[in-house]
Parts: structure tokens; sequence; C-alpha cells
């Protein structure tokens, strides 16, 4: 619209957008146990079935924080047709893995899935289902799963916001909101990796009544 002011206010609001989406990953990791299902559709696991939480307003909230990040990013580049693939092609890619964990969850836990599938959205959360979560945050299990999020993620809007200058102004440049941005991402990420490395932060032993199920994709 020929206004920097308005495209600060974008940006800044893009980068809001991810950054709740990553905030429901480490809200959703942080309450789920170690050793449930991982993002596949060949060898999916689960000795029980996660029902409270976030997983009590919509069955599968880390792929909807996956989502919503990825809505911030492309939205960044201020492209309709662009978005619009970006969505379509998320769609399609998610939903065999979601198929396929499902249908593994179905034939294992029979009546008490299809229950909660039934009132469950798939993707789109329905609040006033809202049940409080079975087990406390754990904010080692979050840093250590979902630390390298924040540099991800500054570094692509970094990287859009660069190539959107090149596109549009035809010179490559960095200003030095997102050079700071980027850099405090980096920065982030090296002591988070640091403190991992250092088991100054490790994910706690599991306890004896771990319960495993749809949580950690």
């Amino acid at each position: 619209m020929g206004s920097h002011l308005f495209d600060r206010i974008w940006e800044v609001f893009c980068l809001a957008i991810a950054l709740l989406g990553l905030g429901i990953r480490v809200y959703t990791v942080g309450h789920v146990p170690e050793g449930t299902s991982g993002r596949t559709t060949s060898k999916p696991k689960a000795q029980e079935l996660n029902t409270t939480g976030m997983y009590s307003v919509v069955r599968n909230p880390i792929y909807l924080g996956n989502f919503i990040i990825w809505v911030g990013i492309v939205l960044l580049a201020r492209a309709a047709l662009l978005a619009g693939v970006c969505v379509l092609a998320f769609f399609i890619y998610y939903e065999r893995i979601i198929v396929a964990e499902e249908e593994f969850l179905s034939e294992k836990f029979g009546l008490l899935f299809t229950q909660w599938a039934e009132k469950t959205p798939m993707i789109i959360p329905r609040l006033k289902l809202w049940r409080k979560p079975a087990r406390p945050f754990l904010w080692q299990v979050a840093l250590v799963r979902e630390y390298p999020g924040v540099l991800t993620i500054t570094a692509a809007f970094t990287a859009v916001e660069v190539l959107g200058d090149r596109f549009y102004e035809g010179k490559w440049q960095l200003d030095r909101m997102w050079a700071a941005i980027l850099c405090a991402g980096l920065l982030l990420f090296v002591i988070l990796w640091t403190l991992k490395k250092m088991r100054i932060i490790k994910r706690p032993a599991n306890p004896p009544d771990q319960m495993d199920g749809l949580g950690t994709r």
C-alpha cells in the first residue's frame, strides 16, 4: 500500500501469528508424555489415548500449530496465490499422516477413539470442549523438543523478507529489524542447544504410569 509503517505493522502481525503457532506446539508438547506417536505413516505407536488439554479441543494440536506457523510465514509474502498453494500443499501432506494415525488408533482403541473423534474436531479447535491437562507442564520437555522452532521461524521470516525486497525493489538487503530478530533467534538457539548438550536441561525420566497416544507429531 506504499506505506512503510503499514509494511512494518504487517510484518509484526505475521510474526505474531507464527509465534502463536509455536506457542500451541510448546504448550501441547509440555503436557504430553514421552514416547507418544511420531510423524509417520508406517509405524505409529500409542499405549493410551491423550484426550485432555489441547487434545480435548482438537485432535491434531501439533499440526494445528504447524499450520498457523506456515500461515504467518506465507502471509508475509503478500501473495494470495502463494498462500493458497501453500495451504493446499499443507493439507495434502498432513492428510495422509492424519489418516494413517487415526486408522491405527481406531483399530487399537476402538469405541474410546470413536467417541473422542466424533466430538473433537480434526484441525479447527472447539474451545467449549476444553478439559484440564491430565499431566503438569514439563518445561524441560518443551524446551528440549521445541527450541529449534524459534530459529526456524526467524530464519524463514528473514529469508522471505530478503526475497521480497529483491523481488519488489530489485536489490538484496536486510534491514535492521530483521537482522536483530534473526540474531536473537540464533542466540536463543545456541544457548538452549548448549544447555541441552551440557545436560543442564534434559527430558525428565518417564513415570511408571506413562500415558502414550496422540501427542508429539
